[in-house]
């Protein structure tokens, strides 16, 4: 039954487009891997720059509100003790409120980018 010529070619031409099929394959998802790599770290870059750009404002803007408290709390060393202590009580709640604010975001942002098909 399979010692016919023609059913021998037929045989090498599937094999032929099985390897020529994976081999598409292999190609597609180092593509797919690529993009999904190029997306996430751009946006980890952008999210590092807006963090260090964000910090500067916050330490120029720390500096303006410690003169504009000064007349008001009697002195320039308690109004950086006002702020500093401002600035601890926003990174006490940023830490209580991580998993809602930074884990579960960035948790959401991964596997989405990893395992939609878009």
């Amino acid at each position: 039954m399979f010692s016919t010529d023609k059913t021998i070619d037929n045989l090498q031409s599937l094999f032929t487009e099985v390897k020529h099929y994976v081999d598409l394959q292999k190609d597609y998802v180092k593509l797919d891997i690529t993009h999904k790599l190029t997306v996430l770290l751009s946006t980890l870059i952008l999210i590092l720059i807006l963090v260090v750009l964000g910090m500067i404002a916050l330490f120029y803007l720390s500096f303006t509100l410690a003169y504009v408290l000064e007349p008001h709390v009697g002195g320039l060393m308690h109004s950086y003790g006002i702020i500093t202590l401002g600035i601890l009580c926003l990174g006490g709640l940023i830490y209580a409120l991580r998993q809602r604010l930074i884990v579960r975001p960035l948790t959401r942002f991964i596997a989405n980018l990893l395992l939609n098909d878009k």
